[in-house]
């Protein structure tokens, strides 16, 4: 697959296979993922990977409960559809992935955003080069409970940046309508 081709095959994929995503295979993405540029070569990010369907179910539920909370708080800002999405005791925010990763760094780090951002991209790559869907899920983020973070190895010191599932698609969706580059200025060397 040429790297023009990768780019046209990686989707949002929220709909997968029961069929799970061996540690061998997810080891071989997070290896690759490693060359991930960040600032100063610091190599911050982490990763939690979550493959038990159980655990991925709390945490789910979870995250839509802090969600709730936050939104009926003012502290967050959520449209009607998503409100009534997070109620609802069967909706995933993960859509039952076999798999997900977190990718987490140390609050401390002021590009971590940035840097995980970069990591999560070649994530979504390495796994499309395989023939796996990925997703970021920012609806996931919201782990505030202290044990079942520890459970996730992450201490108050760590903050989740991104979210991902991963698994085998039941089918990979039709491309979304791209817009052209708007290039608001090309500034060239006069010749001279």
């Amino acid at each position: 697959m040429t790297f023009a081709e990768l780019l046209q095959k990686r989707r949002s994929v929220r709909d997968y296979e029961q069929k799970a995503v061996g540690i061998d295979t997810i080891n071989e993405i997070l290896q690759e993922a490693t060359l991930a540029p960040s600032a100063s070569n610091n190599q911050p990010c982490r990763f939690v990977v979550i493959n038990c369907r159980e655990t991925i179910k709390r945490l789910s539920d979870e995250s839509k409960a802090n969600l709730l909370k936050d939104f009926a708080q003012k502290k967050a800002s959520l449209s009607p559809e998503y409100v009534e999405l997070l109620k609802n005791e069967k909706f995933n925010v993960f859509y039952n992935a076999p798999c997900v990763i977190y990718i987490v760094g140390s609050r401390a780090v002021h590009s971590l955003d940035i840097d995980c951002a970069l990591m999560a991209s070649y994530i979504m790559f390495a796994a499309a080069a395989r023939g796996l869907g990925t997703c970021w899920i920012g609806l996931g983020e919201h782990i505030r409970d202290p044990k079942l973070r520890a459970e996730m190895g992450m201490d108050e010191n760590l903050r989740i940046v991104a979210p991902l599932i991963i698994g085998y698609p039941k089918e990979n969706p039709a491309p979304s309508a791209r817009n052209a580059p708007k290039i608001l200025r090309v500034i060239s060397q006069a010749k001279g």
